[in-house]
C-alpha cells in the first residue's frame, strides 16, 4: 500500500551549487516558514555552517502543499556536499524515495556529485535533474545539459533549468517532486518499526532520535525498545520537523519525524538502530531493519583538554557529538606530557577541523591537538595482520614481513586544457593514472589510484592552483596495499622522544625528518652544552641537527693580566660542558610539544 499524499526526497549537490538556497525557496513556496522569520540558508542551523557556507549536518523538514484540490506532504532531508560528510548523505538516502540532482550551470557536474548520484541509484531512487544559476552571465546551460543527459541517459528537455536565488522556475521543481517522485510504500497493519537515521541531544529532553517509520504506527506514551542496544524507554514526545520540533499524537508508516524516549545516556542510542514497541518485540521477536554500513575513520589525532579537570566534560561532549556524527571514533588515551585525553578517528581533515571547532563552540572546551596521522597495517613473520593507529604501535622491525598503507580511487573533473598538468601532478605524488572519460568536449573526468597520505593534507590546494580553480575531486577508499614504510624515531641528546615518532614512506623519510629536525631546532631552548638532534630508522641515523651551547664569557671579569689565566678558565669551561653533555638530561617544555605536534 502507498500513501499517495507523501513525498520523501533529498537534494544532491556539490558545495556552493545552491542546495540551501533551493531549500529556502521550497520553504517559501509551501509557506512552511513565515516571511518574517525567513533567512538565507534556513536549514543550516549551526553558526559554523552559515559562516563557512557549507552544510555539515543533514536537516529534515516537513512541508505541506496543495495542488488541484489535493493536499501533499513533502519531507525534505537537506544534506552536506563535502566528501568528508558523505556518510550523512548515505544515511539520508536510506530514508527517501527520490532525489533532486542539482548542478551549477557555471561549473557543471562535480566529482563529489557523481559519487552521490551513484549512491542514489544504488538505492533505486527517482532522480529529478535540475540546473541552477541560469541567471548568471557565465552560465553554460547547454554544456551542463549535455553532461547531465549523458550521465543519466535522458533527453535534455527533461532537465529543469532554474535560478534558486531569483526564484525562477522553482515551481517546476515542486511540480516534478509531486509528479515524478513515488510515494513511500506503507503498511499500517504490521508491528511498528522505525530506523534511526540521526539524533541530537537536548539537556532537558535527553536524546532526540530522528526516525523514518517503515511499518506500523506509534503514539505518545507507548513503551519502546531499541533492538541493537537492548534499551527500553517510554515516549515522552513525538512529532515532525517544521523544521523546529512540532509535537504530534502519533507517527505513521512512511513518515519522517522525531521521538523523545526519555533516555539521557547518549551511549544507548545508536544511528542505524531499529525502534520497535516493547510488547511487539516480546510477542513477535521482531528483526532489526537493515542499518547502515559502519564507516571507518582513516585520520587520527589526539585531543586533550588544556585544563585536566575538564576531562569528563570532554568525554561527555564527545558522546553527545557522536549522537549526530556516527563517523566520529574515540577512545581514552593517557600521555605523561598532556595527561588524560582521547585518541579520535575522523573521515578526513575537514571532518577533524569541524569536530574540533564544534567542541570549542558548543561545549566551551580549550583543546590541545596532536598532528593528524593515518592508519597503517603491518604483516609480521607469522602472517598476522596488525593495525597501526600510531607510531607507538609499530612492532620490532625484525618481526616485520610486510607493511601496507591505505590507497584510494581518486576522481578529478577538470577542463581538458589542464588534463596533462593534473596527470603530472598526481604522478609526482605517487599516483597511478587509470583512465579518463570526456563529459563534454571541454571537460574530462580523470581517474587515479593514489596513497591516501598524498591527498589528505595539501593536495586540494595544489590542485586548485594547477587548474586555476577549475577542478573538483572525490575519493573512495580502496583498501590496504603493499608499501615501503619505516618508523622514524627522533632522539634529543641521546634520549628517544616517542611522542615525536613518525611512520613515513622510505623514499621520503630523509626529506621529512630533516624538515622536522629544523623545526625542532627552532623551538627547543638552547642548553649549557651542545644538543644533538637525530632522526633514526632503527640504529641508523638518517638526519641530524645540533643546537649550539649557550656560551658565557668567563673571561669578562678579567682586566688585562696573563693570557694563560684566561686560557685556564676557558679550558675549565670546556671540561664542564663536556661533562654536562655526557651526563645532562633535557626536560622538554610542554610548549615545545605543542608547537611541533599541533
Amino acid at each position: 500500500m502507498k500513501n499517495s499524499s507523501l513525498r520523501n526526497f533529498v537534494i544532491i549537490a556539490h558545495i556552493d551549487h545552491g542546495k540551501s538556497t533551493l531549500a529556502d525557496r521550497l520553504l517559501e513556496l509551501t509557506n512552511t516558514v513565515p516571511k518574517t522569520k525567513m533567512r538565507d540558508q534556513f536549514l543550516d542551523m549551526m553558526d559554523l555552517e552559515r559562516e563557512r557556507g557549507i552544510t555539515i549536518k543533514m536537516q529534515p523538514v516537513r512541508m505541506e502543499v496543495e495542488k488541484e484540490g489535493k493536499k501533499y506532504i513533502l519531507n525534505l532531508i537537506d544534506t552536506p556536499g563535502h566528501v568528508d560528510f558523505s556518510y550523512e548523505v548515505s544515511r539520508a538516502l536510506a530514508g527517501v524515495e527520490g532525489a533532486i540532482l542539482l548542478v551549477d550551470a557555471t561549473k557543471g557536474i562535480q566529482a563529489q556529485t557523481l559519487s552521490h548520484l551513484e549512491l542514489a541509484k544504488s538505492h533505486n531512487l527517482k532522480i529529478v535533474p535540475v540546473i541552477n544559476k541560469i541567471d548568471l552571465p557565465q552560465a553554460q546551460i547547454e554544456n551542463t545539459k549535455e553532461e547531465i543527459s549523458k550521465i543519466l541517459n535522458i533527453e535534455k528537455e527533461k532537465i529543469i533549468c532554474i535560478s534558486a536565488k531569483k526564484g525562477i522556475n522553482v515551481e517546476k521543481v515542486l511540480d516534478a517532486i509531486l509528479e515524478k517522485i513515488p510515494p513511500p510504500k506503507t503498511d499500517f497493519q504490521k508491528p511498528f518499526r522505525a530506523l534511526i537515521f540521526d539524533s541530537q541531544y537536548d539537556p532537558f529532553k535527553g536524546v532526540i532520535a530522528h526516525v523514518r517509520v517503515m511499518e506500523g504506527e506509534i503514539e505518545k506514551g507507548e513503551k519502546i525498545f531499541l533492538i541493537s542496544t537492548k534499551t527500553s524507554g517510554k515516549i515522552k514526545e513525538i512529532g515532525f520537523f517544521k523544521p523546529y520540533l512540532l509535537p504530534q499524537k502519533k507517527l505513521q508508516s512512511g513518515e519522517i519525524g522525531y521521538i523523545v524516549f526519555g533516555i539521557k545516556d547518549p551511549e544507548k542510542v545508536k544511528i542505524g538502530d531499529t525502534v520497535v514497541k516493547f510488547l511487539d518485540f516480546q510477542k513477535f521477536s521482531l528483526k532489526p531493519l537493515p542499518g547502515y554500513k559502519i564507516v571507518k575513520p582513516v585520520v587520527f589525532a589526539s585531543l586533550y583538554p588544556k585544563d585536566n579537570k575538564k576531562y569528563e566534560i570532554l568525554r561527555s561532549s564527545l558522546y553527545k557529538l557522536k549522537l549526530q556524527d556516527s563517523a566520529l571514533y574515540f577512545e581514552p588515551e593517557h600521555k605523561k606530557v598532556f595527561g588524560q585525553g582521547f585518541r579520535c578517528g575522523f573521515l578526513g581533515s575537514l571532518h577533524l577541523e569541524i569536530v574540533i571547532e564544534r567542541l570549542k563552540r558548543e561545549f566551551g572546551l580549550e583543546l590541545l591537538i596532536s598532528s593528524p596521522s593515518l592508519i597503517y597495517k603491518v604483516i609480521d613473520k607469522k602472517d598476522k595482520e596488525i593495525l597501526i593507529y600510531s607510531p607507538a604501535d609499530w612492532p620490532d622491525p625484525s618481526l616485520i614481513k610486510e607493511t601496507r598503507e591505505l590507497y584510494v580511487k581518486l576522481e578529478i573533473i577538470t577542463l581538458v586544457n589542464f588534463q596533462s598538468k593534473v596527470i603530472e601532478m598526481v604522478k609526482k605524488r605517487e599516483g597511478k593514472y587509470l583512465k579518463s572519460e570526456f563529459l563534454t568536449s571541454e571537460r574530462v573526468l580523470l581517474i587515479f589510484e593514489i596513497p591516501l597520505r598524498e591527498i589528505i593534507i595539501d593536495f586540494y590546494d595544489e590542485l586548485m592552483s594547477k587548474t586555476k580553480g577549475f577542478a573538483s575531486m572525490n575519493y573512495e577508499i580502496l583498501g590496504f596495499k603493499k608499501a615501503f614504510l619505516k618508523k622514524v624515531e627522533f632522539w634529543i641528546a641521546n634520549q628517544k622522544e616517542e611522542a615525536f615518532s613518525k611512520i613515513l614512506p622510505e623514499n621520503k623519510a630523509f626529506e621529512i625528518a630533516k624538515e622536522f629536525l629544523k623545526k625542532l631546532k627552532e623551538v627547543l631552548p638552547p642548553q649549557q652544552f651542545p644538543v644533538a638532534l637525530q632522526a633514526k630508522i632503527g640504529a641508523k641515523v638518517i638526519a641530524r641537527e645540533t643546537i649550539k651551547a649557550l656560551r658565557k664569557d668567563v673571561t669578562a671579569p678579567l682586566y688585562g693580566g696573563d693570557f694563560t689565566r684566561k686560557k685556564k678558565l676557558l679550558e675549565k669551561q670546556k671540561r664542564g660542558k663536556k661533562e654536562l653533555k655526557e651526563k645532562g638530561k633535557i626536560k622538554i617544555p610542554s610548549e615545545v610539544y605543542l608547537k611541533v605536534l599541533q
